[in-house]
């Protein structure tokens, strides 16, 4: 994600900036690859985009037997196993599972009732990580505020009250903060329970969930989510002088640590085979929908770029390795883990997908001034299906813990006009996605990990 790109940025070009100097990246001029290369981009791109359909049914398939894939979950492990006999029955290298402890927390029952100045059952979602309200839940008034300043200003209200965060839509890093520390917030100032509005620019009744934090400074308090709608209403009530209460109830607990897996296969490098380009997006999603966008998409398109490149009969020098990572969304602990198990296996480079598989519009980069040249002239044979962007920063959440390390890393760009419609909420399902679309990622994921793997030089 964007606001991960950020913090990271500085850290990883630091560190690749250091290794660097170990590498010599004047094997082959970056000028020479896109004449080098172009037939066999455009051999890839033509070859993805002539099934139209096969990352899309992949997708379909993983998501519809399996649906959602908490950490935790039987759904999950069950998730991975079938990746792994498929992945094996497409004739993928070394494909294994390996052993991850992941949090394990269970959302169970849970409703919202607006019992003032009016009854209505309430969409929610209770937000990953929240503790339970007592049985029978907690009944009491709503005080609405539009921000963290508002409720720091407002602070003598609150003792007592449900605060609901209702902040119209600027960005995924802003508005996610009412998500991650509205109940730390809403606690310090006394209230007994915090909503906020759904994280997104447009909604058909959807909330959303995702991950959310306390504080050993301030008591916990049970923390949901509400569709922007019914934000909105609350305050049109409150506005008009109406008093609006509502009951919350949840029975959400944190059970111990579970064991998972991130999952791989490999496409076996000719020369280097040791050295490894990786790729792939996180396997686990939220407790909603089906996870297809976030990020079944981006586990398959990479899955199914190696399977594309064995079916041309394209070995690169290096092996290029497909991953979904384990516990994304609610821990991290897939790409710590992976990071712990291969950071002495050189690493060429990391690619993750992570934001939809939608259309592709390019990557982002994080790397070397040199590394950035090479990365630039691949770049440009994507730019006849519109994907040649090499944008100024590249990461993501999985690829972290190894780009840290030294590695150079990437995300795939995508147009994510409605990326955030659907994003952790019961509307990420399969057909959100075009399948033309998600080959075209296939394609570009293809090209970027296969012309990588086999440059001549080293790009950290």
């Amino acid at each position: 994600m964007t606001t991960f790109r950020t913090t990271f940025r500085t850290l990883v070009t630091g560190a690749l900036l250091s290794a660097a100097s170990a590498s010599s990246l004047s094997a082959q001029a970056p000028a020479e690859i896109p004449a080098k290369y172009r037939d066999i981009a455009n051999r890839i791109i033509a070859a993805a985009q002539a099934d139209s359909a096969a990352a899309w049914n992949r997708i379909t398939e993983l998501t519809d037997r399996f649906g959602h894939r908490l950490s935790g979950s039987v759904a999950l492990e069950q998730a991975i196993d079938w990746t792994v006999d498929a992945m094996k029955r497409d004739g993928l290298d070394n494909v294994k599972k390996e052993a991850v402890m992941v949090p394990h927390w269970v959302r169970g029952e849970e409703s919202l009732d607006l019992v003032l100045p009016r009854k209505q059952r309430l969409p929610m979602l209770g937000l990953g990580g929240s503790i339970g309200t007592p049985k029978g839940g907690i009944t009491a008034e709503v005080m609405v505020v539009a921000s963290f300043e508002e409720l720091k200003a407002r602070a003598s209200e609150a003792k007592g009250k449900i605060v609901l965060y209702d902040a119209e839509w600027r960005d995924y890093g802003y508005n996610g903060a009412f998500r991650r520390l509205g109940a730390i917030e809403a606690a310090r100032a006394g209230a007994v329970a915090s909503l906020a509005r759904a994280a997104g620019p447009y909604s058909m009744r959807t909330p959303h969930t995702g991950s959310m934090s306390y504080d050993s400074t301030v008591t916990r308090i049970p923390h949901a989510s509400v569709t922007a709608e019914d934000a909105m209403m609350m305050r049109r009530m409150i506005a008009r002088g109406q008093k609006v209460s509502v009951t919350l109830t949840m029975n959400a607990q944190t059970l111990p640590d579970a064991q998972s897996h991130n999952v791989m296969g490999e496409l076996r490098g000719r020369e280097k085979p040791n050295e490894i380009v990786v790729m792939g997006g996180h396997i686990d999603s939220w407790d909603v929908g089906q996870g297809a966008m976030d990020d079944a998409g981006g586990v398959v398109v990479a899955w199914e770029a190696i399977r594309l490149l064995k079916k041309l009969g394209l070995t690169p020098r290096r092996t290029i390795r497909a991953v979904g990572w384990t516990n994304e969304e609610n821990g991290m602990r897939g790409g710590n883990a992976y990071r712990d198990m291969h950071k002495q296996e050189p690493h060429q480079l990391a690619i993750e997908s992570d934001g939809g598989v939608f259309n592709p519009l390019g990557f982002g980069f994080t790397g070397t001034p040199e590394a950035r040249k090479a990365v630039e002239a691949i770049g440009s044979l994507l730019v006849p299906i519109g994907a040649g962007k090499i944008g100024p920063s590249g990461g993501g959440a999985d690829i972290g813990p190894i780009m840290a390390t030294g590695v150079p890393g990437m995300g795939l760009e995508v147009d994510g006009t409605r990326y955030f419609w659907f994003h952790h909420t019961d509307a990420d399902t399969p057909d959100k996605l075009d399948p033309k679309e998600v080959q075209r990622c296939v394609a570009v994921m293809a090209v970027m990990a296969y012309i990588a793997a086999d440059l001549e030089q080293s790009l950290r």
